[in-house]
């Protein structure tokens, strides 16, 4: 069968979750040819040479460490007329070179279009549509009311009305609409493979504060061991270790953490989980799919969801680690077999029926 696989640009937690997929479909035989953008499309393209063509997609645009609707509004529209015309040059070229049988879309909307076009069949895999497709089990603060309107709206608008809706996460949610299944988050091999222990440090993933400030709050817990990733330094100041990035590295240190601290991105905290390592979530603000990430690790007793990095709320979650291992002892989920079982049939379903 051939696919084509749509992973939009914005983060890398689309791009890596889309490879183990992508795996998955090239070694059951199928031809995939997906589109990306950003720095998934350089991340995509270096794992599968010659299969991934790359496209402008949307972007967010940041300010003082949370997102700028504004900004992100400006920047995407002042981009459009550009992105139109080499967008349009892809699909010629994709009509011109590949003829699929199926569209597959992380939450990307250049491949939904051309499936919609095409009137091909299109399957969504996202953590994304538990917004619209599910009862979200969580009291949503007063502050966060219009991001999440304005969140589900989106969601809404982006992939409507496909074949089915594969809905990874790490929490249940009540199904209230059809063609639509949860399975459990997708995890790259290189996680599954590890055997996780506790060590003693704390390993931060972060990307969105300065690094001034990250520094001076660990360091008023000197009792600790930090390992900060994501600020592309690479130095070590009293207990704080910067750390470059490396995939075998970041691994490593994060099998042996005796906990996290990270925003509240899908991918890092559904590792974190599989891992059983307990939680600092602290969203970006005014992002509601981080904010929901954080509230349910909150209300699973998987660690602690706060609005801010600080000494006083590391110490309240450093109090609690025995309760959040107790809590993670409990979560069980066998690779990505769910997704691919499902998945296949699926496809097969889907296939047998265009062939009719």
């Amino acid at each position: 069968m051939n696919i084509l696989y749509g992973i939009p640009g914005e983060g890398m937690g689309h791009a890596t979750r889309s490879k183990v997929v992508i795996d998955h479909l090239l070694k059951s035989g199928h031809n995939v040819i997906a589109v990306s953008s950003g720095r998934a499309f350089t991340f995509l393209d270096k794992m599968f040479p010659d299969r991934v063509i790359e496209i402008k997609g949307f972007h967010f645009a940041y300010k003082n460490a949370e997102v700028s609707k504004t900004a992100t509004f400006l920047s995407n529209l002042k981009a459009a007329p550009k992105n139109l015309i080499h967008n349009t040059a892809k699909k010629l070229l994709i009509e011109k070179s590949f003829s699929p049988d199926v569209v597959i879309s992380d939450f990307e909307s250049f491949s939904f279009f051309f499936a919609k076009t095409h009137k091909l069949p299109i399957v969504s895999i996202d953590n994304m549509q538990v917004m619209d497709r599910c009862i979200l089990d969580i009291e949503i603060s007063k502050e966060e009311k219009n991001n999440y309107r304005l969140a589900k709206n989106i969601v809404m608008a982006k992939v409507p009305a496909c074949d089915h809706y594969f809905i990874s996460s790490f929490f249940d949610a009540q199904i209230k609409k059809k063609n639509t299944s949860i399975v459990p988050p997708i995890i790259r091999s290189a996680i599954q493979e590890v055997k996780p222990s506790k060590g003693d440090h704390i390993l931060m993933y972060q990307t969105s504060s300065s690094l001034k400030t990250v520094k001076e709050i660990l360091q008023q817990l000197p009792e600790q061991k930090f390992f900060v990733y994501g600020m592309n330094q690479d130095y070590t100041e009293g207990n704080v270790t910067f750390k470059p990035f490396s995939e075998a590295g970041f691994i490593a240190d994060l099998s042996k953490a005796k906990a996290v601290i990270a925003n509240g991105g899908f991918s890092f905290i559904s590792e974190a989980v599989y891992l059983k390592k307990p939680i600092y979530s602290f969203p970006i603000h005014n992002q509601f799919e981080q904010w929901m990430n954080a509230a349910y690790i909150d209300k699973l007793g998987y660690g602690r969801h706060f609005n801010e990095l600080s000494a006083d709320n590391l110490k309240a979650f450093f109090y609690d680690l025995p309760k959040f291992e107790k809590n993670l002892s409990s979560y069980k989920q066998d690779g990505n077999t769910i997704l691919f079982e499902e998945l296949d049939k699926k496809l097969s379903h889907l296939g047998a029926n265009s062939a009719s």
